[in-house]
């Protein structure tokens, strides 16, 4: 259950919304970086102080996409800098941060840096950042206190039933668990198989890639990231002109491949892309184009990594 006191938070005086609440007024829909931002951050931190919540989770985390729709250019590190190091550990699905760090995670939001997650405590407390410099925040106590300094602070406290960015019950696409059965299954296609390319999700829009063989599985696996969401594919074709050569005309794909060194990269191309691309991996061992729309996407096997109590809890 949601918690039952939401606000939504903005710099919008309702006033100057029109009969089907829409904002007519001037003020500016991206980050002022400035006393308008830390106003926000003060509002939320009296919200936590009067729902006594001095950690929160971080639930469903991603970053920027190829395609990004901020109103601001995304940072290379997508605001976490500072807070996370670049390969984004403790940036997962159920990482308990300090208010301050989440914090910090509302004003990366505010600024569409390209970080987004929801910030949770069960159903205790909530922060949702919205597009535009909307923050949703939810509590198990009315938090009156906090209303009140968040118009003292010149925004305006509105209160609604639910948020908009509430996880919905059913939300989750992927309810199989990566459990002992599931590797079962891939001990089994490795042995007619000898080689499959694993995606690694730790984070939305950010992957890692392993090519898994019997004898490094078990390697790649205590390796995995907490609540990852795995999805296994055929093994990479050594025939890489073959590749490239099939890619398609007017159409995105992953492009997947292993440099001379054994890593695994990879890329989101169109056919604009596809010269330059060739050069790129010009030395590659193998490859594989993989589509990126739903009814094309055809994996082996996904799941995603339960916690160590066997307990699937992250949301994919």
């Amino acid at each position: 259950m949601p918690p039952a006191f939401v606000h939504r938070i903005t710099r919008y005086d309702p006033a100057d919304r029109d009969e089907h609440g829409h904002y007519t007024g001037t003020e500016d829909t991206v980050s002022d970086h400035g006393p308008v931002e830390a106003a926000y951050l003060e509002a939320v931190a009296a919200f936590a102080e009067g729902s006594g919540i001095d950690r929160l989770e971080i639930r469903d985390p991603a970053v920027t996409g190829f395609v990004h729709f901020g109103g601001e250019p995304s940072d290379t590190g997508h605001g976490l800098g500072g807070l996370f190091p670049p390969d984004l550990t403790g940036y997962h699905d159920g990482a308990e941060v300090s208010l301050p760090v989440a914090l910090e995670l509302v004003r990366a939001m505010l600024r569409d840096q390209g970080a987004w997650c929801r910030l949770e405590v069960g159903d205790l407390f909530t922060v949702h950042v919205g597009w535009d410099q909307y923050v949703y925040v939810g509590s198990d106590r009315p938090c009156a206190d906090a209303v009140a300094r968040t118009r003292e602070l010149g925004l305006f406290p509105e209160p609604l039933t639910a948020s908009p960015y509430a996880a919905e019950a059913d939300e989750a696409e992927v309810t199989e668990p990566a459990d002992e059965d599931f590797w079962r299954g891939v001990h089994t296609m490795l042995a007619s198989r000898h080689a499959l390319l694993l995606e690694e999700s730790r984070v939305r829009n950010a992957a890692r890639w392993h090519r898994i063989t019997p004898e490094s599985l078990d390697t790649v696996r205590a390796g995995l990231g907490p609540r990852a969401l795995l999805t296994v594919w055929p093994d990479l074709n050594p025939d890489v002109g073959a590749v490239l050569a099939a890619l398609p005309q007017d159409e995105s794909v992953e492009f997947v491949w292993e440099t001379p060194d054994g890593t695994i990269s990879h890329a989101i191309v169109d056919d604009t892309d596809y010269q330059e691309l060739g050069a790129l991996v010009a030395d590659a061992r193998a490859a594989c184009a993989l589509p990126l729309t739903l009814a094309e996407h055809h994996p082996l096997l996904r799941a995603a990594l339960p916690d160590s109590d066997g307990v699937l809890r992250a949301r994919w």
